[in-house]
This record gives C-alpha cells, sequence and structure tokens, in this order.
C-alpha cells in the first residue's frame, strides 16, 4: 500500500510525524494508532519490508539471525526457505493493512528543524509537515560503513558492502577477500567458498564464536552494553556486535574446512590484493566489505542532537537535547524484539509530553 505526498508546496499538522517503516517504524505506529493520535509515517523504501525488502536473495527466513513479531499480529506458517526479503515484506505489508498504518512512499526526508510555535518542521520530497513529536526509525541500511585502507583506490578489481551483495553466484571462479567480523561476514563467507576459486577472511579483531543458548539474560547483558554507550553520547555499536557469532552446524563446517581461518587485518591494498605487515599477500579479483552501517540520522542534524563524542545521547528512547525527538531502533533498541519496545514506549512518553502542552494552555 502507499499514498501520494501531499505536494512539495503544501504544509499538514500532526501530532507526530513517524519517519521509517520498518520493524520500529511499524512498531510506533501500531501504538499511536491504539493512543489515537494523529500521525503520519513516511517511508522512503518502494514498499513495504524496510530493509529487508534490499536482503539478498539466498539469506532465506531459516538463516536469518532472529526475528520478533510485531506488536498484534504473528508471523506464522513461514516457509523457511523462502528469501526473508519476501517472507518479511509481505507480513510488513499485511501488517500495514490489517491496522490501517497508511504509510506514505516513497517519501524522502530531507530535514527535520525547528518549525514555529514550539513545533517540528519535517521537509521531505512530498511536502511538509509539522508535528508535535517525532519518532525516528530510520534504521541503518542506509549508510554502510566503508573503512579506508591505504591503496585502496588503486584496486583494480571489483569492492562491494554487504548493502550490494545479491548472491554468491556473482562470485564464481573469483578470488574474494571478505573483511568483517559478524553475521553477514559469515554467511557470505559459507556461501561464496561454495563457488569461488579462493576466499580469504580478515577482522580487525578476532572472531568470538558463541556456544549454546542465548537467553533472556544474555539478551539483557548485550543491550545493557549498547546502552551505556549511547546514555554516553557515543555512536552505538549494534546489540549483534556484542552477542558473538552463534557457533550452528554450518559455522562448525566452515570451521572444520579452513573457509573460517581468519587472518587480522591487511596493513594496504594493492592494485591486485592485499598485503599485511609481515609481507604476506593475497591476490584478489574481489574485496567484499561486510563491515556494518551507521545510523542514518543525518536529516537531524540542524536540531544539533549529537554530542561531542559522536552519537545522539538517548534516555530511554528520547533524545536528551530534544524531548520531543524519539529514536526507536537506536543503539540498544535495534535488535526486533527492542524496536517493537521501543515503539510502545516512545508513544507513553509522547502522550505524557502532549499532555504537559494541553495543561499548560491557559483557557480563555
Amino acid at each position: 500500500m502507499g499514498y501520494a505526498g501531499t505536494g512539495a508546496d503544501t504544509e499538514t499538522d500532526v501530532d507526530v510525524v513517524v519517519i521509517g517503516a520498518g520493524q520500529a517504524g511499524l512498531s510506533g505506529a501500531y501504538h499511536l494508532t491504539r493512543a489515537g493520535l494523529d500521525h503520519v509515517v513516511l517511508d522512503h523504501a518502494p514498499r513495504p519490508g524496510g530493509a529487508w525488502q534490499f536482503r539478498w536473495p539466498s539469506l532465506t527466513y531459516g538463516k536469518v539471525h532472529g526475528m520478533h513479531a510485531l506488536p498484534g499480529m504473528e508471523l506464522t506458517g513461514a516457509d523457511p526457505l523462502r528469501p526473508s526479503s519476501e517472507v518479511v515484506g509481505e507480513y510488513f505489508a499485511a501488517y500495514e493493512d490489517r491496522f490501517d498504518l497508511r504509510v506514505r512512499r516513497p517519501v524522502h526526508v530531507s530535514a527535520v528543524r525547528e518549525g514555529d510555535g514550539g513545533r517540528l518542521r519535517v521537509d521531505t520530497s512530498a511536502g511538509v509537515w509539522s508535528a508535535r513529536a517525532l519518532i525516528n526509525a530510520t534504521g541503518t541500511w542506509d549508510r554502510p560503513f566503508w573503512p579506508r585502507y591505504p591503496g585502496q583506490e588503486a584496486f583494480r578489481g571489483r569492492q562491494l558492502h554487504t548493502a550490494g551483495y545479491a548472491g554468491p553466484q556473482e562470485f564464481a571462479g573469483k578470488r574474494v577477500i571478505v573483511v568483517g567480523g559478524g553475521t553477514s561476514a559469515v554467511q557470505h563467507l559459507l556461501e561464496i567458498a561454495e563457488v569461488a576459486a579462493e576466499t580469504t577472511w580478515v577482522t580487525r579483531r578476532p572472531p568470538v564464536f558463541r556456544d549454546g543458548g542465548f537467553g533472556e539474560a544474555e539478551g539483557r547483558a548485550a543491550v545493557a552494553l549498547v546502552d551505556e554507550r549511547v546514555r554516553r553520547g557515543l555512536p552505538p555499536q549494534s546489540v549483534v556486535s556484542v552477542t558473538g557469532l552463534p557457533l550452528n552446524e554450518a559455522v562448525r563446517a566452515g570451521l572444520a574446512s579452513g573457509v573460517l581461518d581468519r587472518r587480522p587485518v591487511f596493513d594496504r591494498i594493492t592494485p591486485t590484493g592485499a598485503v599485511w605487515a609481515d609481507g604476506s599477500r593475497v591476490e584478489a579479483d574481489v574485496i567484499l566489505w561486510a563491515t556494518g552501517f551507521r545510523a542514518a540520522v543525518d536529516h537531524l542534524a540542524p536540531l544539533r542532537l549529537r554530542e561531542p563524542g559522536g552519537g545522539i545521547r538517548v534516555e530511554g528512547t528520547r533524545a536528551v537535547r530534544d524531548e520531543r525527538v524519539h529514536l526507536v531502533g537506536y543503539g540498544p533498541s535495534a535488535s526486533t524484539v527492542g524496536a517493537n519496545r521501543a515503539g510502545g514506549a516512545a508513544v507513553r512518553e509522547i502522550r505524557r509530553l502532549l499532555a504537559r502542552e494541553r495543561a499548560a494552555v491557559p483557557v480563555p
């Protein structure tokens, strides 16, 4: 579903603008709808599914590293062999329809700035919205992180990021270096090794594999580590980055075969590969950067929310520098279950804010 914009020269007043229609944004919209708050959901993706719609086809639903149902509607009966992009995209579309969330797409938000009368002005490709509060749920997919190394520009092969990965078939017969220590890097390696001439795995730190279950206590501890950084105004790490890599059957096979033999990061890149400080080298046709993403919050720059440490300091979901702004799916709420909870928490805080505003208005 989707709606045309309001026209580039118009301004529309609402209580709340929600930016982004992934897990966090839909959770926020669900709770706003239940609370009876006037709101609009703006999404710049072409269709429902959030970042999931851009995942590579070989990432089937059965391989997904945890997917928590949205509030009020379970995801049941999904075929584990279908691409996760299709499964989650269809689920999100059905969710939007069921709760009449009326997501407007594609709408690109260029800036959020101070508006008139203490309101926020949201500038978009489909017009201007004036809001009393904002739920920012833009995630990270739009900001892939590309590290920089000496000689990188001179590499004559292909370089791509996880954001542009379409599956292993394009690496058939190639010599591939995969850079990154997260779940995506491991998934890429295990797939590519089946068709590539040679693979090399490079990480900044030795990978940590997690054997056994990952229960509620472990989850709380991981979230607490990310939350501590956000409270200090530092750029958030992903929750997954502090949980370790699950030691499942496929990973065990990769370790046994040598596919997951890790090398420390190289010293520099050459036109034909990479060189380490000890003089060793690897020739490569492709460098795949599975190096993660950063929070997509540049449109909030006019509000000056960033701390000296580079991040936005958040208490719960509320930006410390502006109580009208709530970040969901940011830092400790970046997991699917965390995004659900954050959506509800943000709406509760916004209801309190709006109630205080109403109480402060003098009766004529």
